[in-house]
This record gives structure tokens, C-alpha cells and sequence, in this order.
């Protein structure tokens, strides 16, 4: 919304920069018309092409408020004065008339209304110069300066003021004008962002505290039940807050509020679970292998739900009790947008008749769940000892809604 606002700002600058200049343009060229033949005394030609030039350009910028098309009436004055300026330019001394630098007004005035039309016309004009000067410099003139000798000084000063006053008075003042305003613009803009962003810090710092709440009434509960399985669930569940909690205090805790350092989140989420299953004494290893790769908060908190998943599953079930073990990490960019994750342990394993479909167990759906959240595919890899898994998914750009695991 706001972009289509600047947008039309700037279309906007661009229609009264145009029409400013065509209006100013006219009443010079009318005003040429009276200086030429009252007082230089010019009578072929030139007079001629400044009323002419004069009445259509006004009539072409008047005819603007109908059709709306800047395009059509900035192509159509262009026209007109690089016809008129060569005209003139011609028959007021060739490449050694005043009136020539008339011919870079159109340059100019084309890449101020847009680029593409700016490169059009700098290539036409550079070819016109360069065919002025070939007709002035041989033997074959079919033109003669009509400006009389006692008039050519002062044609000559009001060519220069004309066109002066036009790059100076005209479209120097406006882009001032616009410059500022952008100037302007762009330290509010400048300062909306940083407002968002302390905004957005803000959010995600509060989404962490509320997150590591939930967290401390899980563990609270767990301390009144006394069925162990009751309380097993309920600390799998407080880890699964915490893992998410992880990811919204380092967004917070960085410069970038989209995206994570996922290596350092991979290390810390799997030593907080180590701990937490196993205790601070424990015998597991942990083999992390994950290059130096930022994700967004929609792939992260998944991916991140996946891991915490298949570590506490192995240190459950594939790593018994006080025994030596090692879980593996290991996180690698495919293609363009394309990731593979391979997680596992070495541990006991479980039976290949076993699936997520066929299963009780909740760690092991969500495993699959959430490999579908990502847009992703899970395989058992069968060629390593214990449980292994292969993740191939993508990075999720952006997300409308919220997905639900279950």
C-alpha cells in the first residue's frame, strides 16, 4: 500500500515536472517569435518554427488532461523540439549556433521522465549533432544562417538564457524540490523501519517469555503427578516449547529479525535435550556437522520441532540409560531453496515393521508431520546402525497461516 503511495508521488512529480516545462517552453517560444521579428529582425524561417512549435506544444499539453498519458505528450513535445531545435540550429549558424544546446534539454528532460526515452533520444541527438556539423563543415550547405550579422550577439545571449533558464529556473528548481521531498521521505521511511524493528524485537522477545511460562507450568505440573509416564509426556512437551522459545530469542538476540543462525540453534537446542533426558553427567555424543546457513522463522521452529523429535526419541529409546552413544547432525543446502537433513543415532533401533502409521508413539508422528509441514519427504536410511533419518525439504518463504502438526 504504502509502495503504491510513493509510487503515485512519484508519477505525480514527473506529470507537474512535464507539464511545467512544456507550458514554460510555449511562452518562451512565443516570446522568441516577438523578439525575432521585432526586434533582431529576423524574417525567414526561425520565427516561424518558434510559433508554430509554441501553439502545438500548448495545444499537445493541453491535450494531456484528456488522454492522461504522459508517455504520449512527453514523446510528442520531444519530437516537436528536437524538429524544431535542428531547424533552428540550421539556420542560425550550424554547430556554431547558440540554439544547439537547446538539442540536450531533450536529453535531459528524457531521463528524468524515464531512462529508456533519455537513451533514445542522447543516441538521436548525438547523430544530429554529428550530421549539423558534417553539412557545416563541407563544401555542400544547403542551408545559410538567416540571423542578420547585427542581431547574431543577441540571438545569441537569449538562446543561452533561454536554455538557462529552462535547465536552471525550470528543471533545476523542481528536482530540488523533489530531492528534498525524497530526502524526506526516506528519513521517515528510515525511521518507520526502525520503529518496526524495535517493534518486531519486542514481539519476539515477549513470544520467548511467554513460551519459557508455558514451559515453567509444565514442569511445575509434572512435579504434582506421580505416574512417570504422565510425567514423561509432560516434559517432552515442555521441550517442544523450548525449542521454539530458542529460535524467538535469537531472532531477538541478533541484527537480522528474519532469519537464524541455524548452527549455533542446533548446537544449543541438542545440549539443552542432552541434559534435560540424560542429565549433565552422561555418556552421548553429539556429531553436529550444519555449514554456516541462515533460516526464516516459518522453516526454523519446524525443522526445529523435527530435531528436538528424533534426539529425545534416541536418547529414549535408541540410547538405553547410562550407555555410551552418539547422535548425528548433519544439514546440507541441495539446490537453489532444496535442504537435506540426516539425523540419527547409533543406538538400538527399532523394528522396520514399524511406522508412523502403524505407531503409538507421538514423537514419532510429528517426525513425520512436521517433514510434511515443511513440503518436504522423510526416509528411514537402513544403511546405519540405530535409527536414522534422511529429510529432504525446502525452505518455506513465507507463510500465510499457521499449519497445524497434528
Amino acid at each position: 500500500m504504502e509502495t503504491n503511495v510513493k509510487g503515485q508521488e512519484r508519477l505525480r512529480d514527473k506529470v507537474r515536472l512535464t507539464l511545467k516545462v512544456n507550458y514554460y517552453s510555449s511562452v518562451f517560444c512565443l516570446i522568441f517569435y516577438l523578439l525575432c521579428t521585432v526586434l533582431l529582425d529576423i524574417t525567414e524561417v526561425i520565427p516561424t518554427i518558434f510559433l508554430v512549435f509554441g501553439i502545438l506544444n500548448l495545444i499537445n499539453t493541453f491535450a494531456y488532461y484528456f488522454h492522461k498519458n504522459l508517455t504520449i505528450t512527453y514523446n510528442i513535445v520531444s519530437i516537436m523540439t528536437l524538429t524544431g531545435a535542428t531547424i533552428i540550429t540550421l539556420y542560425s549558424g550550424g554547430i556554431s549556433s547558440p540554439f544547439i544546446f537547446v538539442l540536450a534539454l531533450i536529453v535531459f528532460a528524457g531521463y528524468v521522465t524515464t531512462r529508456v526515452y533519455g537513451q533514445i533520444y542522447l543516441n538521436l541527438n548525438i547523430l544530429i549533432i554529428v550530421l549539423i556539423y558534417s553539412q557545416s563543415v563541407t563544401d555542400f550547405s544547403f542551408v545559410t544562417n538567416v540571423v542578420p550579422e547585427k542581431s547574431r550577439d543577441l540571438f545569441a545571449f537569449f538562446s543561452v538564457l533561454f536554455s538557462v533558464y529552462l535547465l536552471g529556473g525550470v528543471f533545476g528548481k523542481t528536482l530540488l524540490e523533489a530531492h528534498h521531498k525524497l530526502y524526506k521521505s526516506k528519513g521517515e521511511i528510515e525511521e518507520r523501519i526502525r520503529e518496526k524493528e524495535t517493534l518486531l524485537r519486542e514481539v519476539h522477545h515477549r513470544v520467548k517469555n511467554n513460551l519459557q511460562t508455558v514451559s515453567s507450568l509444565l514442569s511445575l505440573q509434572s512435579r504434582s503427578i506421580s505416574d512417570e509416564h504422565v510425567r514423561a509426556l509432560l516434559k517432552s512437551s515442555q521441550n517442544r516449547v523450548i525449542s521454539m522459545a530458542m529460535v524467538h530469542e535469537m531472532l531477538y538476540m541478533h541484527k537480522d529479525l528474519a532469519k537464524i543462525e541455524y548452527k549455533a540453534y542446533v548446537e544449543e537446542l541438542s545440549e539443552f535435550l542432552v541434559k534435560s533426558v540424560k542429565g549433565a553427567e552422561n555418556n552421548v555424543k553429539l556429531n553436529i556437522d550444519i555449514p554456516d546457513i541462515k533460516l526464516g522463522i516459518d522453516t526454523a521452529i519446524p525443522l526445529g520441532l523435527l530435531i528436538n523429535e528424533a534426539i529425545t526419541n534416541a536418547l529414549k529409546y535408541g540410547i538405553k540409560d547410562d550407555a555410551e552413544g552418539e547422535i548425528s547432525i548433519a544439514l546440507k543446502k541441495e539446490e537453489e531453496q532444496g535442504y537435506v537433513l540426516n539425523i540419527g543415532d547409533n543406538g538400538v533401533g527399532f523394528s522396520e515393521t514399524v511406522n508412523f502409521k502403524n505407531t503409538k508413539s507421538l514423537g514419532l508422528k510429528l517426525i513425520h508431520n512436521l517433514a510434511r509441514q515443511l513440503k518436504g519427504s522423510i526416509v528411514r536410511d537402513r544403511s546405519k546402525k540405530g535409527t536414522n533419518y534422511i529429510v529432504k525439504f525446502r525452505e518455506i518463504e513465507q507463510r500465510h497461516q499457521f499449519d497445524s502438526v497434528a
